[in-house]
């Protein structure tokens, strides 16, 4: 307000002296023909109009026609004019000044106009590029109050929704939640924009059903650009609540496809050593068989109770993952160490396969030994299982970024490029093993929740008909905001970390 009080008498005293430094040019120093100075002041008038605006150019057109009169239309120095010719010259110069004064002026106000068009188009391109960016519904209802302040430049911002009888605000003023009675029944009545004193009233509809009302104080939007804010708006809305719902259901089929398959797999493998189970002991229930049938008998129903009770001890210890009900006790451990333990626990595959070890023995991990050894034990199993009798397992570690990375090699039969990324899937198995092998498809989804708590991440290479390359990396160090930060949660779930 200061700088427009200063601004406009500046404006007049410079109008003012420009037009005396013409007059005084001409009347004292310069011999020229009345229409060279009609020509310059009428320039003068429509320079003012150009730069200032119609009054300016108004104003000091009439003072022009009055100097011109006195200092270059005879009489001189007086107001009057003898000539007839002299008063149509002097009206054709007052007239024409104005008129030109007017057109300087419109063009000025239709360049204006254009000027804010194209800031209001910025504004919704704007707007319209940070809505479109976010999907999810609860992200978009908390900024958009505050992103539509920022893009129009209001002084505040509420977003009233029907649905929940909710509000979102940012900015100066805030609308009190006890009028959402009224704000009700203004977004279900409104049908377009209005103002309300300094208030910018938006309905937000889908379709002809009205969703809500945008209230923007103190905003410089013309009328069009507010109806194309709230189409914006609520297309953004339906956007997001489209993909939110799309994505729900897609959740929600594979979810149930996840419980199908679970099903599945737990019936068949259940079904199996319960089968065989069942057929030894009928068998035996008959009577009249050689001692060394009934062997035989006894010793199936004694691995195929293994195998059943083995499924059960993964089906818990899945479930146990799953609720975070299991802990993690980290201290550093040597990798050579770990690896020979391991090793040792699951011997049986050393003597079907020679095992080649290239692990420095100054190589340590922040670790808990047993839960890791669980881990090795499934990958020299699952290498011995898929690898032909004889082939080697090359077992290796070395450092990497800061960690470790541990692999484990074979030259089995491979697994397909697509099923790769599917092989850590709780009760996922490759389909040219599934008949070949043995198996519950659990092994490689605890292993990957057990390595991810530690911070770090397993992973596979792998073609077909040459065998496979699991890496299991691990940090060397493992503070705790670092696991923190690195443990993701999977569908084999989570481990907790101390």
């Amino acid at each position: 307000m200061n700088l427009r009080r200063i601004r406009v008498p500046y404006r007049w005293l410079l109008a003012a002296a420009a037009l005396a430094a013409i007059v005084l040019i001409y009347s004292r120093w310069l011999s020229v023909n009345p229409t060279t100075v009609a020509l310059t002041l009428l320039l003068l008038v429509l320079v003012l109009a150009a730069e200032w605006g119609l009054r300016y150019a108004v104003v000091v057109s009439v003072a022009a026609a009055a100097c011109y009169n006195f200092f270059f239309l005879p009489p001189y120095n007086t107001l009057t004019i003898a000539d007839s010719q002299n008063w149509l010259a002097l009206f054709a110069f007052l007239v024409t000044s104005i008129l030109a004064s007017r057109l300087s002026q419109r063009v000025r106000d239709e360049a204006d106009e254009a000027k804010a068009r194209q800031r209001e188009l910025d504004t919704l391109f704007r707007l319209s590029r940070e809505l479109l960016q976010t999907d999810s519904i609860s992200s978009l209802l908390h900024a958009l109050p505050e992103t539509v302040l920022a893009i129009t430049g209001a002084r505040s911002s509420h977003l009233y929704l029907i649905e929940g009888n909710r509000f979102f605000h940012a900015g100066e003023d805030y609308v009190e939640e006890r009028q959402s009675s009224g704000l009700s029944q203004l977004s279900e009545s409104l049908k377009s924009p209005a103002w309300q004193g300094e208030d910018l009233q938006i309905p937000n509809r889908s379709g002809v059903r009205p969703k809500g009302l945008l209230v923007l104080r103190s905003a410089q939007l013309s009328m069009e650009t507010a109806n194309a804010l709230a189409g914006l708006i609520s297309l953004a809305l339906d956007r997001a609540q489209a993909l939110e719902n799309l994505a729900r259901g897609e959740a929600a089929k594979e979810s149930e496809r996840l419980r199908t398959l679970m099903i599945d797999s737990i019936t068949h493998e259940l079904r199996t050593p319960l089968t065989s189970i069942k057929g030894a002991a009928s068998t035996l229930l008959n009577g009249n068989l050689a001692a060394a049938d009934q062997s035989e008998l006894l010793n199936i129903i004694d691995e195929e109770s293994d195998r059943l009770n083995l499924l059960i001890a993964e089906a818990v210890e899945m479930a146990q993952l799953d609720t975070q009900q299991v802990r993690i006790h980290l201290r550093p451990v040597n990798v050579r160490e770990l690896v020979d333990n391991a090793s040792d626990a699951c011997a049986w595959f050393k003597a079907h396969h020679p095992v080649e070890i290239h692990i420095p023995e100054e190589l340590s991990v922040s670790a808990d030994p047993a839960f890791l050894q669980k881990v090795l034990c499934n990958l020299f199993d699952n290498a011995a299982k898929y690898s032909p009798a004889g082939t080697p397992i090359i077992i290796a570690a070395e450092p990497k970024d800061d960690g470790v990375l541990l692999s484990v090699s074979d030259q089995g039969s491979g697994i397909d490029q697509q099923e790769q990324s599917l092989i850590f899937e709780r009760f996922y198995r490759g389909k040219l093993h599934t008949s070949r092998v043995a198996g519950t498809g659990m092994g490689l989804a605890i292993s990957r929740a057990i390595v991810q708590a530690h911070g770090g991440d397993i992973s596979v290479m792998s073609q077909p008909g040459r065998g496979s390359v699991f890496a299991v990396f691990l940090p060397a160090r493992s503070p705790s905001h670092r696991l923190r930060r690195d443990a993701r949660t999977t569908t084999s779930g989570n481990i907790s970390t101390l």
